[in-house]
C-alpha cells in the first residue's frame, strides 16, 4: 500500500445500551468512502480503543474489513503496555484482513531510547505488514527521534510516520535526514495543511469524521498547487480542527458527527456526553461552521473522486 492521501481515524459508534453501533458505524463508514479518503484507521484514540473489549475489537475490525471490501486499505491501531501483546497483535493482522499497522510505543511505561527502539523493533520482525509509527510525545510522553528512525531503517516494513510532535518542522527535518525511506503523514488537523505544503505525504485526520468532503478538498488542492483555494477551506475549517487539539476531542468530534448526521454523540465510560456549558460552546462552533459551509465540486479521474474548491 501506499501511505499517501487522507486516512480518517474513526471513531467506534455506540447505542444507547452501549453496545457497538454498526448501522451508524457504517453510514460514517461509507460517507468517508464516498468523499474519497485513501484508507481507514480503526482502533486509535478517536476509536476508544481503550475502551473496548477483545471481542469488541475483533468484530469492529472484521465489520470495517467486510464493508470496504477493498476499496481502501484497512489499518488498525496499535497501543499496547507489553510488548508481547503487540507481538501477538501485529502477527495475527494479515489473517484477519488488516493492510497495514499504526504502532504507538508502549502504553504507561515511558521507555527509553533503547527500550523504544527494540519494542518498534520487535513487533516489525513478527509481520511483513507495512508499519507506520505513531510519535505523538505530547499525549503519549516519548518522542520517537530522528536517531531512533536512523536505527529503525533496518526494518524494511516501518516505512512510515503520523507525525504529531506539533512541530511541523519536523516534516522538514524527516525529509532532509531520509528522503523518501519514511513517508510523513501529518496526525494535527491544525497543521495538516501546512505539512502537506512542506512536503506531508498525508493526513491521519480527526474531524473528518464530521466533515470528509472538506478534508479531502484540502488534500487533494494541495496536490494539485491549488494553495489559495486550500487556504480559503482551512480558514473556515480551523475553529472545528481546533476541536481536535483537546482532552475531549473524542465528545467534541462526536457531538460534530451527530450535528452533521454521520453519527451520534454517545461515548462509553468513563468520557461522558458533553453537558452544560462547554457543550452549548462547542455546539456553537459546530453550528456556525455548518452555516457557513463551503460549496465543493466533485469531478472523477478514472475511480478516484477528486473533491475541490467550487469557482
Amino acid at each position: 500500500m501506499t501511505w499517501k492521501g487522507v486516512f480518517p481515524a474513526l471513531t467506534t459508534k455506540f447505542t444507547p445500551d452501549d453496545k457497538l453501533d454498526f448501522k451508524t458505524f457504517e453510514r460514517n463508514l461509507e460517507a468517508q468512502l464516498e468523499a474519497g479518503v485513501n484508507g481507514i484507521i480503526i482502533g486509535g484514540t478517536l476509536g476508544e480503543s481503550s475502551v473496548l473489549s477483545s471481542q469488541e475489537k475483533e468484530e469492529l475490525l472484521s465489520f470495517t474489513i467486510e464493508k470496504v471490501g477493498g476499496r481502501v486499505p484497512v489499518v488498525l491501531n496499535i497501543a499496547e503496555g507489553a510488548t508481547r501483546d503487540a507481538v501477538k497483535i501485529a502477527s495475527s493482522a494479515r489473517r484477519n484482513g488488516i493492510s497495514a499497522l499504526m504502532l504507538l510505543p508502549p502504553m504507561r511505561y515511558k521507555s527509553d531510547h533503547h527500550e523504544t527502539v527494540t519494542y518498534f523493533k520487535a513487533v516489525a520482525e513478527s509481520t511483513d505488514l507495512q508499519i507506520m509509527i505513531y510519535n505523538n510525545p505530547i499525549d503519549y510522553k516519548v518522542d520517537v527521534t530522528l536517531d531512533m528512525f536512523e536505527e529503525l531503517t533496518v526494518c524494511r516494513n516501518i516505512d512510515a510516520v503520523k507525525e504529531s510532535t506539533r512541530d511541523v518542522v519536523n516534516v522538514t527535518r524527516m525529509i532532509n535526514k531520509f528522503g523518501d525511506r519514511f513517508k510523513v503523514l501529518s496526525g494535527v488537523d491544525t497543521l495538516a495543511l501546512e505539512s502537506l505544503i512542506m512536503g506531508a505525504h498525508g493526513w491521519v485526520a480527526g474531524l473528518v469524521c464530521a466533515f470528509p468532503r472538506e478534508t479531502v478538498a484540502i488534500y487533494d488542492l494541495v496536490m494539485q498547487g491549488k494553495v489559495k483555494e486550500a487556504l480559503e477551506i482551512n480558514r473556515w475549517f480551523m475553529p472545528l480542527l481546533e476541536l481536535d487539539t483537546y482532552s475531549k476531542l473524542v465528545q467534541y468530534i462526536k457531538l460534530a458527527e451527530a450535528e452533521v448526521g454521520l453519527g451520534t454523540e454517545i461515548v462509553r465510560a468513563p468520557r461522558l456526553v458533553l453537558s452544560g456549558t462547554e457543550r452549548t460552546e462547542v455546539l456553537h462552533i459546530i453550528r456556525e461552521a455548518i452555516k457557513t459551509r463551503p460549496t465543493l465540486s466533485t469531478t472523477t479521474t478514472g475511480k478516484k473522486k477528486s473533491i475541490i474548491a467550487a469557482n
